[in-house]
């Protein structure tokens, strides 16, 4: 069995290999950023319900914004502005930097990510398939307005301004506005899922597949590990806690995903 430092110096040869790198990520990569995970050790609502005696996911789902968007939006409002205090970690910045030198050298990195923090984008990826949309863009529920913010300080002003009113309104019509999230009950952007099923099963497809900081609830996330893996591409999981994928994976690497891809970008 491989220890530690020769897992990463395998996974680091790997990467100096490959063309085609493909990253799924979850809360678990945001965790070094300050951003506390969803679920699991640390999460933002292990607590069980919430104190108007729903479950969180009853709290975030499409059903409880159509009867009482008041309570979607406290919730959604204090995920937005722990996101907004926070900044993409090395674990994003390493990614971004990849997809630069793949690119130059003809080759390709895609983010596939659970989460709508859009750090990734902000610390300069640009193949990233958001499944669950993003917190920083609000659009109206019967008009045309919207507003995106950008990655700065002024978001978390921003939407502390927004939340002195339950449920914040649409500046031109007053309907209430949303962000372009995907809440519990509603469905994944079908055309980004076709997109990148496209590039991952008819295109050229990918000759190495990390998964990390993720528990691997979702197909989009366990799918394409478990065809890689019966491809024999090589798989890799950074994770500081087993997952349901850990006993697919070829390489599972017990770290935080900062430590870990900074571990990796040393060697390489």
């Amino acid at each position: 069995m491989m220890n530690e430092y020769e897992k990463l110096n395998v996974v680091a040869k790997l990467l100096r290999e490959s063309k085609r790198v493909l990253f799924l990520t979850g809360a678990g990569i945001s965790a070094d950023s300050g951003l506390p995970t969803y679920r699991g050790v640390g999460g933002l609502y292990n607590q069980g319900q919430t104190e108007e005696g729903y479950s969180i996911e009853e709290c975030l789902s499409g059903s409880m914004f159509r009867l009482k968007p008041e309570i979607t939006w406290k919730y959604m409002f204090q995920l937005g502005i722990a996101i907004a205090e926070h900044q993409p970690n090395d674990a994003h910045r390493i990614i971004a930097k990849w997809e630069k030198q793949f690119a130059s050298k003809g080759g390709k990195v895609v983010v596939v990510t659970q989460n709508i923090d859009s750090y990734h984008r902000a610390a300069g990826s640009r193949n990233v398939y958001e499944f669950h949309g993003s917190l920083r863009t609000l659009f109206c529920t019967k008009c045309s307005w919207s507003e995106e913010f950008e990655p700065d300080a002024s978001v978390s002003d921003r939407l502390r301004e927004l939340q002195k009113t339950l449920p914040p309104c649409c500046p031109k019509c007053q309907a209430v506005i949303r962000p372009r999230v995907v809440l519990f009950e509603e469905m994944l952007p079908l055309h980004e899922i076709e997109e990148f099923q496209y590039e991952f099963d008819e295109g050229n497809g990918f000759d190495l597949v990390f998964s990390i900081g993720t528990s691997a609830m979702f197909p989009y996330i366990t799918v394409p590990v478990r065809t890689a893996a019966l491809k024999n591409v090589p798989t890799v999981e950074i994770n500081p806690v087993e997952s349901d994928l850990s006993h697919y994976v070829q390489i599972h690497l017990p770290m935080r995903a900062a430590e870990a891809l900074r571990e990796i970008e040393k060697i390489i």
